[in-house]
């Protein structure tokens, strides 16, 4: 009997298996949820092209680093993301954010006095209500660049019970470094971005997500990012060299102390100016090497900002004979 009553409760209609294995899927797919958002980067993101920049300033702490006086000139946005015919042509949002970008990165490189130039006019105008005359610096290049390529797409997946959602924003920044003095653009580069956001669901059930303006802002900081690494290591290729300020007997002040990797001990070499000729190949103005003339060592440092910052060297060997010091210029050639 107590077989017989077991067997009954056991038994399943093919009804009940159905109803079963429904709700076996259902709650199956109530379970799994997929992770919640996560912005993804470039292969390069932010934070790793900001410490290869500064890796590459400490790479060789015995090597001064050279601050290259530069301005920011036109960054416009160049694509069709932003236009209208009702907008202002000088209204340009993303132009300006692509310039605020730029100057900060090349200001958290140490390896550049910034100075500013798209609002200057505001500079002026401040100075004139404090009833002062703004002493503006000259630069030694001016970079100039655009927003080349900006855009967004949504790429998705659908399958029996599961869909998939991925956002896109792509942005792409050139510039080209100009000499104040002739107008050669002797540098140019460029720098990519990309970030995205993905989301999943099983059943309708997972994350969801609308819009994401911030994958705009991430893609173009990157972008930005790459550019300026790139241009520190063009810059740091160059050779450094520096101005004499004053000379008092055997004692020589000169231009840049501790900020641009200035020490004592460092010994530096005096060389004439040079001879500027006229090329008759380029038309533009050459200068001929000058001649090595005396070896310098740094005693001491003095200033306390980037601006008024200077060193004070002795003559080690050789002489400066009758030369001024804006007949002179120091240069360090790495090897002491």
């Amino acid at each position: 009997m107590i077989l017989r009553r077991l067997s009954s409760v056991l038994t399943l209609t093919p009804m009940s298996v159905s109803l079963a294995a429904g709700l076996t899927i259902l709650l199956t797919g109530c379970a799994i949820q997929s992770p919640a958002i996560t912005p993804v980067e470039a292969p390069q993101s932010a934070s790793a092209q900001k410490a290869a920049q500064q890796a590459l300033l400490a790479a060789a702490p015995s090597v001064p680093t050279l601050k290259r006086k530069i301005a920011l000139g036109r960054i416009t946005n160049e694509t069709n993301y932003g236009q209208s015919l009702l907008r202002d042509r000088n209204d340009d949002p993303l132009g300006k954010q692509v310039t605020d970008l730029m100057s900060k990165a090349l200001t958290s490189s140490g390896a550049y006095l910034v100075f500013e130039r798209p609002d200057i006019g505001r500079l002026q105008a401040e100075s004139r209500l404090m009833g002062s005359t703004l002493n503006i610096v000259g630069v030694d290049a001016l970079i100039i660049g655009s927003l080349t390529e900006f855009g967004r797409k949504t790429m998705g997946a659908t399958g029996f019970a599961s869909s998939s959602k991925r956002q896109v924003a792509f942005a792409k920044v050139d510039i080209r470094v100009v000499d104040v003095n002739t107008g050669h653009v002797f540098f140019a580069t460029s720098g990519a971005g990309e970030a995205s956001t993905e989301t999943a669901s099983t059943f309708g059930f997972g994350s969801q997500a609308s819009y994401d303006g911030t994958l705009n802002d991430a893609a173009i900081r990157q972008a930005v990012s790459e550019a300026v690494s790139r241009l520190s290591v063009e810059m740091s290729s160059r050779p450094w060299q520096t101005a004499i300020l004053k000379i008092d007997g055997s004692k020589l002040f000169l231009g840049g102390g501790r900020s641009q990797g200035i020490k004592p001990g460092m010994q530096f070499t005096v060389h004439t100016m040079g001879e500027q000729v006229k090329s008759s190949q380029t038309g533009s103005v050459v200068t001929l090497p000058g001649q090595m003339l005396a070896t310098v060592r740094i005693d001491a440092l003095f200033g306390d900002s980037d601006l008024n910052e200077g060193s004070v060297a002795s003559l080690l060997s050789g002489s400066l004979g009758t030369y001024k010091p804006e007949q002179l210029v120091i240069r360090f050639d790495g090897t002491k």
